[in-house]
């Protein structure tokens, strides 16, 4: 089931602005609505970019859903590449502590993990 959004994560990757550091990120989540990619766009006023999986939420936002099903993070590093701090409580907004999140590479899928696992404590209304 995660290979389409393998696909459209690996794909909007090479759309990323990276000039800064040269590290592109690519982000697919699924939704009710379908599939919502987002790309890291860096900016000279560090850190004013937008990371991947931000901007693969905003897409989901404004197609009108607010729930997150699934969640994967491409990046071409040597390890995986899990989403940053504040990106983890801004998927934790949207999708539950069962939600399954992979994080990818060139050789496909090298970790999963739950919202749980990734953010064990997070802020909430709760």
């Amino acid at each position: 089931m995660s290979d389409d959004l393998l696909e459209a994560a690996k794909a909007v990757r090479q759309n990323a602005h990276a000039p800064y550091s040269g590290f592109r990120v690519g982000a697919a989540i699924r939704s009710a609505a379908g599939i919502h990619v987002g790309c890291n766009v860096e900016n000279a006023s560090f850190p004013e970019g937008i990371c991947a999986e931000g901007g693969a939420i905003t897409s989901m936002v404004a197609a009108g859903d607010t729930a997150i099903l699934e969640v994967l993070v491409y990046a071409e590093a040597d390890s995986p590449v899990a989403p940053c701090g504040g990106c983890r409580q801004k998927l934790a907004e949207f999708a539950g502590p069962d939600v399954k999140v992979s994080l990818a590479g060139p050789e496909g899928i090298r970790t999963v993990m739950t919202m749980g696992e990734l953010l064990p404590a997070s802020f909430s209304l709760k």
